[in-house]
This record gives structure tokens, sequence and C-alpha cells, in this order.
């Protein structure tokens, strides 16, 4: 098995697609915050084939990790020279195997804060990119940002000791503006709808309580423009590695796979410029808002709408629920039937063939993507992956009946510990507050509606949806998880 460096981009494989730029001729234009598999599997992978595509050479990447894992990505990019293996699977199982060298280094801030701090005050980055989650923004049912939050009062009073997000952008921010080298552009990368607004929202509220004349300055020069991205990445444990090492033949120690679909929409709003991504397939308009809502209401949504009824019911992948006709025919329903009628698309897509190659991605085996990775952090995901589509149907006098037995069914997981085959579990919600487990362990069910995520909706308001809520946890709880879906499928056809 070769060992992955620089010496593997001189091998002779045509199994493996190798950049056809020298990786060590790039200099950093873009430093990105959060380089996970999905960064990995789709902004590096543009900018990698962009790269292939162009002879530019100063767009490279630099990786940035503010959290505890961030020290052991270091190390392992170190010891493949910034390098990794990006294996994409067509719905058949066939698969094309790439070595990706578009990241040229990564730094741990936990190692060394000032170095991360410099990578991104550095003249030549002009572009700082973020996945950092839904949740990773700070900010309260009503968009607001938190300030009071431990992590961001620490950063306020100790702004060259940072430890998040918006301390180490706005630091290196106010180094540039007291340097004369000018601004960046803040590009969001992550699944919340309007995704640029919502990142200018929280870094300008965290530099006005820092300082507001910087506030000023960054509002008049930085540019945050949103985004819509798109690509199925599972999560990758150790025999994930090593099937996909055996595969490639190239021994990496952290490869990352993903569907063949990618997609990725841009609005042309870039302060200190940009790649020629158009090159690499990325699309570029005015207004991303219709393709938001399109991905964000449609996969999104279905994501979260199958990964709590189908975990519970003892699956683990996606593509095994997709394989049983209750699920696959309940997701049918909800794209079809539920969400179809409230949602435009832009001119340039034909909804039925999204539709159809949606349930195909979903059901995709060589994928395999796992529901616990779909059931964390819904506490973040619900909120803007289904409550816009609740609110509508209950403005319009629409059955609510799918989305109630999803409540109800993310409420029985939060509370439960085991699902229906008796299998163990734990749950994983990191924005959660104590007062929101204590309404969630609350003796009347109905409490659930009212926790933090969820307060500002107003479920308790919604004409029968408390009701039906209601009833869906105690069938759920007494009969299992399949009884009320088959219940809420019957229903909901009566109803409309």
């Amino acid at each position: 098995m070769l060992t992955l460096t620089q010496n593997v981009l001189t091998e002779d494989s045509p199994a493996i697609h190798v950049p056809t730029y020298n990786p060590t001729d790039l200099t950093a234009g873009i430093a990105h915050i959060g380089v996970g598999n999905f960064h990995r599997a789709h902004q590096a992978y543009y900018t990698n084939k962009f790269l292939n595509l162009s002879n530019q050479s100063d767009w490279g990447i630099r990786g940035i990790g503010i959290t505890a894992s961030g020290k052991e990505m270091a190390t392992k990019f170190a010891s493949q020279d910034s390098l990794y293996t990006l294996t994409e699977y067509q719905p058949d199982g066939a698969s094309t195997v790439s070595v990706v060298g578009a990241i040229i280094d990564y730094v741990a801030a936990s190692d060394d804060l000032e170095k991360a701090i410099d990578y991104l005050a550095d003249p030549a980055i002009r572009i700082v990119s973020l996945t950092i989650t839904e949740g990773g923004y700070n900010t309260d049912d009503q968009g607001n940002f938190l300030l009071d939050t431990p992590s961001i009062a620490h950063d306020l009073a100790h702004p060259d000791q940072p430890i998040t997000a918006f301390g180490y952008v706005t630091e290196a921010l106010a180094r540039r503006r007291e340097r004369g080298s000018g601004p960046f552009t803040i590009l969001s990368c992550d699944n919340l709808q309007h995704n640029g607004d919502v990142a200018k929202n929280a870094f300008l509220s965290f530099a006005q309580a820092r300082d507001p004349e910087l506030a000023h300055w960054i509002a008049e020069r930085v540019t945050f423009p949103n985004s819509m991205v798109d690509r199925i990445t599972p999560s990758v444990d150790e025999l994930d590695r090593e099937r996909l090492n055996a595969e490639s033949g190239i021994d990496d120690s952290i490869p990352v796979y993903c569907e063949e679909f990618t997609d990725w929409v841009i609005e042309n709003n870039f302060c200190a410029g940009r790649p020629d991504w158009e090159l690499a397939g990325v699309t570029f308009v005015e207004d991303v808002a219709p393709y938001e809502a399109l991905k964000l209401r449609f996969l999104n949504a279905s994501h979260s709408m199958l990964a709590y009824p189908a975990f519970l019911a003892g699956y683990r992948t996606v593509h095994e629920a997709m394989g049983d006709t209750l699920f696959s025919s309940y997701i049918s329903v909800f794209i079809n039937h539920v969400v179809s009628p409230l949602v435009t698309p832009p001119d340039s897509v034909d909804l039925a063939d999204y539709k159809a190659k949606l349930l195909g991605r979903l059901s995709n085996a060589a994928v395999s993507d796992q529901l616990s990775r779909l059931c964390f952090d819904g506490a973040s995901k619900l909120p803007a992956f289904l409550l816009p589509t609740l609110s509508e149907l209950a403005q319009q006098n629409k059955p609510t009946h799918c989305l109630a037995f999803l409540m109800a069914a993310y409420g029985h997981y939060l509370q439960s510990e085991a699902d229906d085959q008796g299998n163990s579990y734990s749950v994983n919600e990191p924005f959660l507050q104590k007062s929101d487990w204590l309404k969630i362990n609350d003796h009347d069910v109905l409490a659930f509606l009212d926790c933090t995520p969820f307060a500002a909706a107003k479920l308790r308001d919604i004409p029968h949806f408390a009701a039906t809520y209601k009833l869906y946890r105690k069938q759920i709880a007494i009969y299992g998880i399949a009884f009320s879906l088959r219940q809420t499928m019957c229903t909901f056809w009566e109803a409309i």
C-alpha cells in the first residue's frame, strides 16, 4: 500500500486522479475554519478542481482548527504533506478516487494560537470560509447574537487570546485594519438559510461589543455572501478508513468519501476577489434564496424527517431505511405532497427531476450515510429545516400530521434510551440548555414544544398540531414508531 506523500503524485496509477498542479507551488488565498469531512468533500474539492483547470496558484487553502480535535488533525495533515484521498460514489456503486492537494497546510490553534491569527491576518488571504455547524453562530431563536455566552464573554475580555471563530476572525480583521492591509470576504458554508446574513449579524454583533469603530469598518468593507452547499458526506470511522484505503491502495489517515452529486451556489459578492470557481462547476447568482429554499426544505428536511423515526425503528443507515417501503413512502409523501406545493424552484431547476434524483441519493447504498450523523444536533437543524414548512402549512390551513409525527419522534428519541429493537443509544445535542432538558423529561409531553429551539414558533398555538403531536407521542411510547407512522400516513391521506 502506498504512503500518502508528495511522492504518490508521481506514481503511474490511472485509477487515481492526482492534481495536475504541484501542491508545493501553491500559496494561500483562502483560510478555512472547520476542516471537517464536508469541507474536504465540497469546498476543497471545488478548489482542487479549479486548480486543475486553471494556471492560478494563489488560491490554496490554509486550514485552521479551533476545536479540541484540531491538534490530532494537524498531526495527520503534516504526516502526509497535507494531502488526502476523496472517494466519490455513484448510485450504482462505481467510485472515483482523487488525491486532493488544495489544502496546503493546517494549524491547530491549541498548538499555536498566534500562528492561527497570523494566518487569518495575512494580506494574501482574501476569503475566510467557515463550516462551524448550524448551531455554531451563537444566536437565540429570534436571531439575536448571544453576548453572554461564556466563550464569547472570554473573547471580548481577551481579544488576543480567542477561542471562538468570532474572536479569531475579528482579531485578524482588527490587525488588518491597523496595518492597512484591507478586508477579506467571510464565506459561510453551513446549512443555514441566508447563511451569509446570519454570519454578518453574528460577526458584526461581536465586533460592535468589542469595538464600535472596528465594527463600522467591518460593516463598510467586509462582504458576507449567502451560499447554498450540497453534498452528502458521511462520517468516517476506522472500518471506513480501512475499506477506503483498501480500495485506493493508499494509506491515508484522513480519507473522505461522499456521493457523486454535488452543488454549490454563491452570491457573487467578494470584496477582495475570488477564484474562478465557475470553472469547477460553482454557480454564481445575485440571489441565492431560491436555491437555499430548495435544498434546505427538500434534502435537509428529508434527512431530519427520516433520521429520528428510522433510527428508533432500529435502522442505522439511510439507504437501509429507504429500502423499507414504509419509510420510503413516508419520505415520498413528504417531498411530493407536503413540501412541493410550498416551494417555487429556480427557473433553471426541473423540480420533478430534482425530486427523483433526491430519492435516488437517499437510497444510494454505496454512500451508506449514517442516521446517527443526521440525528446529531437536531435542536439546531429542525428550526432551520422544518419549522418554515410547518409555519406555511399552518398559515394555509393544510394538514400538519407529518410534521407532528416528526416532532413526536424527535421528542421520544431525546427522552428514550433505547430504540424499538432494544438497542441503547446516546443522544448528542450540544446546544440544548439545562432548562430544555427539564422540559424534555417533563411528564407532560407538551412541555417539549416549549423548548428553546421551538419557543418562537409557538407550536402549541397551531390548530390541531399540539393535540396530534401528543397523540403520536402516546402511540410511539406504547406501540412503537412503525405503528405510529402507519397511523400518520392513513390520517394524512384522509385529511387531504
